[in-house]
Order: C-alpha cells, then structure tokens, then sequence
C-alpha cells in the first residue's frame, strides 16, 4: 500500500535502505531526520511503525502534513526541525537518516550523529546513508558536508554494525560518487 501511497502523491519510493531497515528492525517508535517530502516517513507508517519525521523545510512538512491529514495516517507526526541543532527530545527505537548529512554545517554533523545516538533507545539502530568525498572517488557534488573513509564506523565505534559498507552508487543525475551506508544496532 505505501509504495501506492508514494506514487499517489508523486514521491519517490522509500529508500532501499531503509526498506532493508524494516526487515531486520520490529516496528517501533522511529524518527525519520531529514524526511523531505515525506517518502521513508509514509512508508514506515505504513509497515507499522511509530513515525515522527522532521525537516527544517516547512513547505516540505506541509506536504506532508497534507498527505497525512488526507489519508487520516495516525502514526506520523511530522514537525519542522532543525537537525543542526542536535537538540532530540524525545528516544527512538529506531533513527533514519537517509542522504540528509551531507546537507547539514559541517561544523554540526559530529554533533548530530552523537544526539542520535543519545536518543537511540538500548538495543534501537541507527539507519544512516551519506555521500562520501575520497582519493578514489572525489565526491562531483559541492555538498556542505562529505564523509571521509572510516568515518561512520568510527562513530559507531561500540555499537554492533548490522551492515556498513562504503560502495560507489551512481545518483539520479547519473553522478557516480562513494556512499557510507550504516545500519547499527545500540548496546542494551
């Protein structure tokens, strides 16, 4: 229903990450950071999941606030958010934040994965996709913020890596670039 959902409302599907996420991880209360327009947000709802999706963008959450009044969904509350802030209030069983880093201050980005974390409830996962700039693959987008090798897996040092990699993906606009995917379970 919620890839309907998506293409009912001219959205893109959820991330394959983040579909991979929900069959390892039970639903649970999840925070989607950087949700945009809503695509990972209306799917998790839809598997179940108790979705809070925020985003600095109010045009954005108004779509998606739209949608979410339309279809009458009752487990995603979306809010306009600034994920510079690193200032979570609430603790999630699980966080996603997909292709959302690498537009954040770069001054911020340490920050935030450490509020994450925080606010990763014992035993929860993070679910983290974000461009990465290296020697073997200069990342050809002027994104604020690049992730050097090692580096995701190194703020997880402590945390079991259900999956890490760093794989070369090509983008939409056919820009070939390194990726850090991550998806780590927190110590109970």
């Amino acid at each position: 229903m919620s890839s309907d959902l998506n293409s009912r409302y001219g959205l893109n599907p959820a991330h394959s990450e983040v579909v991979e996420t929900c069959r390892i991880v039970a639903p649970c209360r999840v925070l989607d950071m950087g949700c945009s327009n809503g695509r990972n947000a209306l799917y998790l709802s839809q598997q179940g999941f108790d979705v809070t999706a925020v985003d600095h963008n109010p045009g954005a959450i108004d779509m998606l606030r739209q949608i979410v009044g339309r279809e009458g969904i009752e487990n995603l509350d979306a809010r306009v958010y600034d994920l510079n802030g690193a200032a979570l209030d609430s603790d999630y069983g699980l966080i996603v934040c997909t292709v959302t880093l690498m537009f954040l201050d770069p001054s911020r980005v340490e920050a935030v994965i450490a509020d994450m974390q925080a606010h990763t409830l014992p035993g929860g996962y993070n679910t983290i996709v974000c461009a990465m700039d290296t020697d073997a693959y200069p990342c050809p987008v002027g994104f604020p913020f690049t992730l050097r090798e090692g580096q995701l897996r190194e703020a997880y040092a402590g945390w079991e890596l259900v999956k890490y990699n760093e794989d070369v993906g090509t983008m939409h606009n056919g820009a070939r670039l390194q990726f850090a995917t991550l998806l780590a379970r927190k110590p109970e």
